[in-house]
């Protein structure tokens, strides 16, 4: 084989991945938003998640990068871990389709697919169009690089060392340990099947031998997913142990079936006996299927087991619970009075939180050395953030019901508190933020500035703490101590601002300092109008609502 043979071979394959890439890029810029709105709405069905992940790999012609949006959405709470896994058995039947499509000898009408996809490039500028074009293009670059990696491997054939490294791939371990591996370096199971599929079409491969790679294939395919999870969550985590625990069954359980019965083989080779690479995508296919129909009533089962390697921490399990409805799960089948004091518990919880949260944030504020606050900060937003939307859906839910005129009146207020809890924990978030900035920037607060923000801290918590009794309990009697509280906090925030802009003038504190200062004051006094209207909400006749 001349060297000049190998370099084309390189350019055929560096050709032909180019042109899947520009492909995979081309469709999913195509299909915009609509990939993760249609992932999203994945329901519990297995069989649908099952489709969807299907037709989302079709539609971007990448199993890897629908397993990425996964693990997003996984990492994210968007979507639970069972859900998920149906949606990776189909993203592995849909990555098949590939192969299908270059079986077909299309290497003779690639030219002009490249000049049809450079033409509309060079001269149509609507940008679905041009996304369109660049499929057209990528299309005819993999075709191609085909082609030159036909030509350019046939005298490879002939090589002793190369004929001998082929026998060595007859053994399945080595067939599938290569194939793993060649996947991996590619970081695309599609690229390297279809690279197979050129060596078996050339005769450089048996269909039997390049069975075993296909095999190795699909388990070198998690190797961007594993490496995308690295810097996922712990349940992002799950989610490539997952695809990973599946891609071992498959491969255990289709080594066995080949073994076992190796007339499934003669079978596949029947259906298209002279034409060896349609062989190869048929026996692609027709495995991904047949592993996904068997996985998908052992969904629980591989769940449990990915649980069983990576098992919840009990920070992870806080998380959960705190993410979740503690009253009003199963509100449809409680009665209006008991619907409406569950509400009341639910939202009571959530003021909690909030509470939780701003204490929290002042506590990492004053000592930021504390980086586990800083994260139980965004735990605790992430918790409000959620009861914000499923309380709020569970009282209008409630409110369609034929209620009294007072419970209609606490639902419209519940729902006015369920907002200023959640502006709290903006505002905590915000603090938490500010310590962060001060810890990258080495900004400087004067010690009278900190004593000061402590102070004005320390009233804000007691305004929210009394505010909340006066809510929960209904205690007219101690809203004007929850007025004076807010008001005190009101004029803290105007007398310290002035003795800050005294501290900058005799450089007490530097120029981002003073802006953190005086943020920081907004936000405290912010909090404390949140929590004065939490008091006043359930007394219609009280005029000092804040906004």
């Amino acid at each position: 084989m001349k060297f000049t043979d190998i370099l084309s071979m390189l350019g055929g394959i560096g050709l032909f991945l180019y042109g899947m890439t520009l492909m995979s890029t081309g469709l999913k810029n195509a299909a915009g938003d609509k990939l993760q709105k249609i992932l999203e709405r994945v329901t519990s069905n297995r069989l649908a998640a099952l489709f969807v992940g299907l037709v989302v790999t079709l539609l971007v012609q990448s199993s890897s990068a629908t397993d990425m949006m996964l693990i997003g959405f996984v990492d994210s709470g968007l979507m639970p871990l069972a859900q998920a896994f149906g949606v990776i058995l189909g993203a592995n039947i849909g990555t098949t389709v590939t192969a299908q499509i270059t079986a077909f000898d299309l290497t003779a009408y690639a030219p002009f697919l490249l000049f049809i996809g450079c033409v509309i490039v060079l001269f149509v500028k609507k940008p679905f169009i041009q996304q369109i074009s660049t499929v057209i293009l990528g299309f005819g670059m993999l075709f191609v690089g085909i082609g030159m990696m036909k030509g350019a491997i046939a005298p490879l054939s002939k090589t002793p060392s190369f004929i001998a490294f082929v026998d060595a791939l007859d053994h399945p371990l080595s067939g599938i340990l290569f194939g793993l591996a060649f996947t991996a370096l590619l970081q695309s199971s599609s690229s390297s099947i279809v690279i197979f599929q050129a060596f078996a079409q050339q005769g450089m491969l048996s269909y039997r031998e390049t069975v075993w790679l296909l095999i190795g294939a699909a388990l070198g395919s998690v190797t961007p997913n594993l490496l995308a999870s690295l810097t996922a969550s712990r349940e992002g985590k799950r989610t490539a142990l997952l695809n990973l625990l599946f891609n071992l069954f498959r491969a255990c359980l289709l080594s066995t079936l080949i073994l076992v019965f190796p007339v499934i083989l003669s079978g596949i080779e029947h259906l298209s006996p002279d034409n060896v690479a349609r062989q190869v995508a048929n026996t692609h296919t027709l495995f991904a299927i047949l592993a996904a129909l068997i996985a998908l009533p052992l969904q629980p089962l591989f769940v449990r087991l990915t649980h069983m390697f990576l098992p919840p921490l009990p920070a992870e399990t806080r998380l959960k619970e705190e993410q979740s409805l503690a009253y009003l799960e199963h509100m449809e089948k409680y009665p209006d009075s008991v619907a409406i004091h569950e509400a009341q518990l639910e939202v009571q919880r959530m003021g909690n939180f909030a509470r939780q949260n701003l204490e929290t944030a002042l506590q990492y504020f004053f000592h930021p050395e504390d980086t586990e606050k800083g994260q139980r900060i965004a735990e605790l937003e992430s918790a409000v953030d959620y009861l914000n939307h499923a309380i709020t859906d569970k009282l209008i839910s409630l409110r369609s019901r034929n209620l009294s005129e007072k419970d209609i009146f606490r639902l419209t207020k519940m729902t006015q508190v369920v907002s200023n809890y959640e502006r709290i924990s903006d505002h905590a978030e915000n603090i938490g933020e500010f310590t962060d900035r001060i810890k990258a920037e080495h900004a400087v607060i004067s010690e009278a500035g900190m004593n000061e923000l402590r102070e004005m801290g320390e009233t804000v918590l007691k305004t929210l703490d009394l505010s909340m009794q006066v809510y929960s309990e209904q205690r007219k009697d101690l809203l004007p101590e929850a007025e004076a509280l807010e008001q005190k906090v009101d004029d803290m925030q105007t007398l310290y601002i002035e003795h800050h802009i005294d501290r900058l003038m005799q450089s007490l504190c530097d120029p981002l300092g003073g802006v953190i200062f005086t943020d920081m004051c907004t936000d405290l006094e912010r909090c404390s109008d949140q929590a004065i209207n939490i008091a006043t909400a359930l007394f219609p006749n009280v005029d000092s609502l804040k906004k």
